[in-house]
């Protein structure tokens, strides 16, 4: 529930902005990790208030949550993750994925390979 304090964790709404001590909290990463991370990936800048106060949006906490998995779970190292983050940046438009079948493809699809099973199980 958005608000309420669960565990000494504020739940906020997905799309509300985050201090730097809540991103720390939630994903288990000093402040000062954060802190060094803003300084070798150039993609994580979340906005700075007065007195320097961080306000990292969704799209900042997403990143923060990828530089994680690539470091602490998948074994990158720091020139690793900057360069698969600028190769993604990078990536041409053709690269992006495939636009879904539309319904009227996915069943002709799907009757064609019912069809080729029946003649299978009729052969037999």
């Amino acid at each position: 529930m958005a608000g309420r304090v669960e565990s000494g964790r504020t739940d906020k709404a997905d799309s509300a902005f985050r201090t730097i001590g809540e991103v720390a909290q939630d994903l288990g990463i000093a402040q000062h990790v954060l802190r060094y991370w803003e300084t070798r990936f150039p993609q994580l800048r979340p906005l700075q208030r007065a007195g320097n106060r961080r306000y990292y949006r969704p799209a900042d906490v997403a990143l923060v949550r990828r530089i994680d998995a690539l470091l602490n779970r998948e074994g990158y190292t720091i020139k690793g993750v900057q360069q698969l983050l600028a190769a993604s940046a990078t990536a041409p438009a053709d690269s992006a994925p495939a636009p879904a079948p539309n319904d009227d493809d996915l069943i002709a699809a799907l009757e064609s390979v019912r069809d080729e099973l029946r003649a299978a199980l009729a052969a037999d």
